[in-house]
């Protein structure tokens, strides 16, 4: 038999306890009290303490989750350290080739004498030898010429062989072929040659990129 509950006489129990004197309580307000208290120190504790411990637990799980990449990552560069010191060492060696096909601006003009040399040297007859403006850039010039020659067509592709095959870089570019009389051909090109800038050269460059940046 189920046992019936008396709401009139829990209210009348609530009315008349007095708040201010918990020995006077009955047992009814003293289990609400006691169940709101076990409810309310998790909650309290939650927000007063374990919050605050919970997130500085997630800022920690997301540190180490950081530094064990860190770490992946150095000790993935130190086992390729000696690799990487090769690279290095190919680079530098590989620069250095490339660098000493760039004449200084002292040998250009022995490099200009290499170019109609290879020219005369194949029986054709320049017309037009006329070295442009230089432009610099960032490490290095770029000196452009102005070129017509005139031969026979297997005199001028044995004379751009020898272009290409100069101990420093020359490229021929915008090239036009043309035919003149009795078999012979006119070659307008750009010859264009490259040097390294020497250390007053470099030092103006990164002055100009300086005051560029403060405008």
């Amino acid at each position: 038999m189920a046992m019936a509950i008396d709401f009139k006489k829990i209210a009348a129990d609530f009315k008349a306890t007095n708040w201010k004197d918990p020995g006077t309580w009955s047992a009814i307000p003293k289990a609400v009290v006691l169940v709101a208290i076990m409810v309310a120190l998790p909650v309290l504790g939650y927000f007063v303490i374990w919050q605050g411990q919970l997130e500085e637990l997630e800022t920690g799980k997301t540190a180490e989750s950081r530094l064990k990449q860190d770490f992946l990552n150095k000790k993935r560069q130190a086992v390729n350290l000696d690799l990487h010191k090769q690279q290095l060492r190919e680079i530098d060696t590989q620069f250095g080739a490339l660098l000493k096909q760039l004449p200084n601006r002292s040998q250009m003009d022995a490099l200009l004498v290499d170019i109609n040399q290879a020219g005369l040297g194949r029986g054709l007859q320049f017309e037009l030898f006329r070295p442009g403006q230089t432009s610099l850039k960032d490490y290095y010039a770029e000196l452009p010429i102005s070129v017509r020659v005139s031969g026979r067509y297997h005199d001028l592709g044995a004379f751009a062989g020898d272009i290409a095959n100069l101990p420093r870089i020359v490229t021929l570019n915008n090239l036009n072929l043309t035919a003149q009389r009795d078999g012979v051909l006119a070659l307008d090109a750009t010859a264009k040659t490259y040097r390294y800038l020497d250390d007053e050269e470099m030092a103006a460059q990164r002055r100009a990129r300086q005051q560029a940046a403060k405008k």
